[in-house]
């Protein structure tokens, strides 16, 4: 098995992290209660010329980047199991848009059968299949695109970066989209857009000393804004220390469209613990919180899977379906093995995503590393204003 504490969901068990894990009330002393109010620190410096803007996930893709896992000292004997669900998610993916795999040169024959012909795969240095984190994050404006690179460390330091640090620079050489480097840290997972102005995030994963030191998040949220073309951030809490992520928001909570939000939720007989702590904070923040068109968000509850019958499958199990993707045309809905919590989270997001197409895809040995699809996902939409379309994207 994989050492615990490289794993994504571990507890850190240092003396000096051990101390800080807490729920977040607050970020520091220069932080703001979490909420949803827009900050009162000036926009940074633009970064890049011309209005880019990050387009919510549910607009036209060119195509979808994912990673092959490439190291034993993370996976060790899992390593195989998880390289399926990755073959999996990319075949799945494959069906509605193209996919564009990033293998280490010695592994991407491998990864190439695995795969299959609808899969392309390329040869790009990789640690792990972490591409929403790892991989750039889009932004286009009318008929430009671009890539921000958000300076991946590791999740601040705890996990071997050395090849993916360069990921975001590397693929964006690859295809000659102009790059953009953040003066901020941190990951795709930790960003949820509505394509209308509003971005959600947990203080956890970016006011955090790992990521950002000496950044409150005033300034931190002014730098997302500049970067993202966004207007308001909805802030959570999020959970400090606890898992590899320091709680990203696409477990969390995710936009379905403009004014709807889909937030996930314990099991009803869930004992209370710092994860169910954290979604209720973040539930009492949205029944609050206006977006930046001034509507107040539709809340809608994703429940998680019932796993009580089912082999114990380790403490940094992430069991939620929220950590979907959708494509064009299509949703990528993890499943779990129970049915009936599968059938209502796949009927809920069929609901939130009509006239697409609802693909169930196993990852247990993905969320057994502390992941899921988005993670392991990363989209380069089509740029606005673009005469091109992606076939089979919804209307």
């Amino acid at each position: 098995m994989r050492e615990p504490a490289l794993s994504r969901r571990a507890l850190l068990r240092s003396g000096a992290v051990a101390a800080a894990l807490a729920v977040l009330e607050g970020c520091g002393s220069d932080a703001t209660p979490p909420g949803e109010e827009e900050s009162s620190v000036p926009p940074a410096a633009t970064t890049a010329p011309g209005p880019l803007a990050m387009p919510a996930e549910w607009l036209p893709h060119t195509r979808t980047f994912m990673a092959w896992p490439a190291l034993d000292q993370v996976w060790g004997d899992q390593l195989p199991a998880v390289r399926q669900d990755i073959a999996h998610v990319a075949q799945a993916v494959a069906r509605f848009e193209p996919v564009v795999l990033m293998a280490r040169p010695d592994q991407s024959a491998g990864a190439r059968q695995q795969c299959g012909s609808a899969v392309e795969v390329i040869d790009l240095m990789v640690d792990d299949l972490w591409a929403r984190d790892t991989g750039p994050t889009f932004v286009t404006g009318p008929g430009a695109l671009a890539g921000v690179d958000l300076n991946f460390n590791g999740w601040g330091d705890k996990q071997n970066h050395d090849n993916d640090s360069q990921v975001a620079r590397k693929l964006l050489d690859h295809y000659g989209i102009r790059r953009i480097q953040a003066p901020v840290t941190g990951e795709g997972g930790a960003i949820e857009v509505d394509g209308e102005g509003t971005l959600m995030a947990t203080e956890s994963s970016w006011v955090n000393g790992n990521r950002n030191p000496g950044k409150d998040r005033g300034q931190i949220e002014a730098a997302l804004m500049d970067l993202l073309g966004v207007r308001k951030v909805i802030w959570f809490a999020g959970v400090s220390g606890q898992d590899i992520t320091d709680c990203h928001v696409d477990a969390l909570a995710r936009f379905a469209e403009p004014g709807v939000v889909v937030i996930h939720r314990p099991g009803p007989d869930t004992p209370p613990d710092i994860w169910s702590r954290a979604s209720d904070q973040a539930l009492q923040v949205l029944h609050g919180a206006t977006d930046a068109q001034g509507r107040r968000p539709r809340v809608v509850e994703l429940v998680e899977p019932d796993l009580s019958g089912q082999p114990d499958r380790g403490k940094d199990f992430l069991a939620t379906y929220l950590n979907y993707y959708v494509v064009n045309g299509a949703v990528i809905v993890p499943q779990f093995g129970d049915k009936t919590s599968d059938d209502r989270a796949a009927g809920i997001l069929g609901d939130l995503h009509p006239g697409r197409e609802i693909v169930p895809v196993s990852i247990n040995a993905i969320a057994a590393g502390g992941g899921g699809i988005h993670c392991s996902t990363q989209q380069q939409p089509v740029a606005a204003g673009s005469s091109g379309s992606a076939a089979g994207a919804a209307t």
